[in-house]
């Protein structure tokens, strides 16, 4: 769950970091009142992704008008594909330097990692690319979390070499970290967050640091531990909005375990193991998968039928693989629904069925007499589903498609 600026700030607020003033306005006569009543702002579109100054959508207004015609230009645009159905009208900081600090997840270290950059105001992506000594990390207990000797010495690893703006030396500068750190590293694992991230924290002319932007991104599988937050970002918006892919979010709907990977190659199976290796052996074949789909073992032929019309949803589909170990699962189901899949979808892409294991006879039969040839190696079946994607013809094998 991605919570738009405005939402990720009173978060980080509520944690006792600094942030500035604002007002949420979703129209030209909102922002018009909240410069009125905040002075000169920024008016920022709220859209879940990073760039937006780039790509126009953060503007500088002096009066109530010019904050009024910001917000009516923004709230036209589409930013990276996602609509923006509101602006965050914001006081003006006077800023003497900028600061990146962020905790995130670190899946190689299985545990929350802590970023601290003097080069703030930039994408951190960026930063680790094209400069990587510029990042300080600290990877702390996971029970007592950062304690202050640590993140004064990730402070003075960050400060080495660099300049720190707004004229602070070091040891000031962590003597503000500390507990800054610490709060948000709380803000994280209170709510089960995978990324939470100040970019910029602003370095003001008296060196005080406050929040210029936040990002703070809660792990899915947690919603139902923080239904308030789940219900503020359905409030704003719908998927569009709220940083989801829609697809995945229709998927979730109807009970399915898929992830959206933007290939044209649909991929379905049962077992996580299985669906990975399927992906490896599409990608190997020179195809790109376009999702991640685990029917589960024991999936009866009503969840197959809801699979292959979650794939088909996708229109950068092309060609579908679909990979069943007869386990739990059995092979004489798995034809049943995609039989049943073709013929209610009236489907005429290009499909591959490999299956192997229990009743793997029978649904091979299943699948010749309704049209479907059915393939037995995996590797040859990757490579058949690829070729047939990109010739764009309909094969004897495949029966189906859009």
């Amino acid at each position: 769950m991605k919570l738009l600026e405005y939402q990720a700030k009173a978060e980080v607020a509520r944690a006792g970091i600094t942030v500035p003033q604002g007002r949420l306005a979703r129209s030209a006569d909102e922002a018009r009142a909240a410069a009125r009543e905040l002075g000169p702002v920024a008016v920022k579109a709220q859209v879940p992704i990073g760039g937006r100054g780039k790509a126009g959508g953060i503007r500088l207004a002096r009066s109530p008008d010019e904050a009024a015609s910001a917000a009516q230009e923004i709230l036209a645009m589409t930013i990276r594909g996602y609509r923006v159905p509101s602006v965050w009208c914001e006081e003006l900081l006077d800023i003497a330097g900028e600061l990146y600090c962020g905790v995130a997840v670190d899946r190689d270290r299985r545990g929350l990692a802590v970023l601290l950059s003097l080069a703030g105001g930039v994408e951190i992506e960026e930063v680790a690319e094209a400069t990587p000594g510029r990042i300080a990390r600290l990877w702390p207990d996971p029970f007592a979390g950062p304690q202050p000797f640590e993140v004064r010495r990730l402070t003075f690893d960050a400060c080495r070499g660099e300049t720190v703006p707004g004229g602070l030396r070091p040891v000031q500068l962590a003597a503000q970290l500390v507990p800054l750190v610490r709060s948000l590293h709380d803000l994280v694992v209170r709510l089960d967050a995978t990324l939470c991230e100040i970019n910029p924290l602003v370095v003001t002319p008296a060196g005080r640091l406050i929040a210029g932007d936040a990002k703070l991104e809660v792990d899915p599988s947690a919603e139902f531990r923080h239904p308030d937050l789940a219900a503020a970002i359905g409030a704003d918006g719908d998927a569009a909005t709220s940083g989801e892919d829609p697809l995945e979010v229709q998927a979730r709907q109807r009970g399915l375990t898929y992830v959206h990977l933007g290939g044209s190659i649909g991929i379905i199976g049962n077992g996580a193991g299985l669906v990975m290796n399927t992906l490896d052996l599409v990608t190997q074949q020179g195809g790109e998968p376009a999702n991640f789909l685990d029917i589960g073992g024991g999936a009866r032929a009503e969840v197959v039928t809801r699979a292959l019309e979650m794939v088909t949803m996708d229109p950068a589909v092309r060609g579908i693989f679909v990979n069943i170990f007869g386990g739990i699962t059995r092979g004489d189901e798995v034809a049943r629904g995609v039989i049943a899949a073709r013929d209610a979808l009236g489907l005429r892409l290009p499909l591959v069925v490999r299956m192997t294991g229990t009743r793997e006879e029978e649904g091979r039969q299943l699948l010749e007499q309704a049209g479907i040839i059915p393939a037995v190696g995996a590797p040859e079946a990757a490579r058949a589903i690829v070729d047939l994607a990109r010739g764009g013809d309909t094969p004897a094998t495949a029966g189906s498609a859009r």
